[in-house]
């Protein structure tokens, strides 16, 4: 069996659905995983800081906003296969179970992962960003004018 083809949005996808996902669901669908395979670390899990930068009107001149904690993770597959991860904050171990999935998303077990660990992620991610939504359009006000007649 050869690896599945996929595209660089395809793994963007993926591992940005990793990276917001909560560590509390992605260790309780690891934990549900069957057949996890072993890894080694290529380097060890690390966090640190990297400078967040903005732009106003997303078109500006760019200046810092200030500091973010992310973990980093990179695991290698007993099939040599490379996996890696960056998480906001200092979740050691979330950062190791995406860098994994990251790598099971290059094999030929692409499919299952995907069935069994990223389609719960990505369920639960757009079920909040709805809520989000609904509960952001309860304040919307929808503003009207009447024409006065002034105008000829």
């Amino acid at each position: 069996m050869s690896a599945p083809a996929f595209s660089r949005q395809d793994r963007q996808r993926w591992m940005k659905t990793l990276a917001l996902a909560s560590g509390e669901q992605l260790q309780q669908l690891w934990t549900q995983f069957p057949d996890k395979p072993d890894f080694s670390y290529l380097r060890p899990t690390e966090s640190g800081l990297v400078q967040v930068r903005g732009r106003l009107g997303n078109t500006g001149d760019r200046f810092n906003i200030g500091d973010m904690t992310v973990t980093r993770a990179s695991v290698v597959l007993e099939s040599g296969l490379n996996g890696f991860a960056y998480i906001q904050g200092r979740d050691k171990t979330h950062a190791d179970i995406a860098a994994v999935v990251d790598a099971l998303m290059q094999s030929e077990r692409a499919a299952a992962t995907d069935d069994q660990i990223l389609q719960p992620l990505v369920a639960t991610q757009q079920a909040k960003r709805a809520a989000a939504t609904a509960e952001t359009l309860k304040t919307k006000v929808d503003f009207f004018t009447l024409v006065r007649g002034e105008d000829d």
